[in-house]
């Protein structure tokens, strides 16, 4: 019989461990949705790592988040839909850009504030776009400049060339 109470106290404890984890993993990380934003999208020559559920930042600060990604029949670019809180109102020379995390982390969207005095509307669109930077093409640049034989150009301190 004192095998089974102590059998029941310790499951309780693990329980009880368990939900505490849960609870400390919830507040503190930024999974939670913004809540009463307005839709924006963004079109991009590329997306790429850019996942649906990701973040909208500007200035490192989680201000929405990726609603949907879609392509342009006509124009083949990438259509970046995107939610963002209602208290941030972004002016019409806003720019996007796709940003890493890290060398190797997460991809998000952040938003450069403009300076106009117009402001993009619910269901607007951000005009200004600059794609990712892939750090594949910058090796693979650097690695096909290294084998072809170029080496970069040495200044000689202001002195002609002979």
């Amino acid at each position: 019989m004192s095998r089974n109470a102590v059998e029941t106290v310790m499951g309780a404890v693990v329980l009880v461990v368990a939900a505490v984890f849960l609870f400390f993993a919830y507040t503190t990380s930024q999974v939670r949705a913004v809540g009463g934003g307005y839709p924006v999208s963004a079109n991009f020559t590329r997306v790429e790592g850019l996942r649906d559920g990701g973040d909208v930042r500007i200035s490192g600060i989680r201000v929405g988040s990726i609603v949907s990604q879609s392509l342009d029949p006509q124009s083949y670019e990438a259509i970046v839909k995107m939610e963002i809180d209602s208290s941030i109102k972004l002016p019409s020379d806003s720019v996007a850009t796709i940003a890493s995390s890290g060398l190797l982390g997460d991809k998000y969207l952040s938003i450069v504030p403009g300076v106009e005095d117009e402001f993009i509307k619910p269901g607007g669109r951000i005009t200004h776009t600059t794609p990712p930077i892939s750090l594949e093409s910058l090796i693979g640049q650097y690695i096909y400049g290294q084998q072809s034989g170029q080496q970069p150009k040495q200044n000689n301190g202001g002195a002609p060339s002979k």
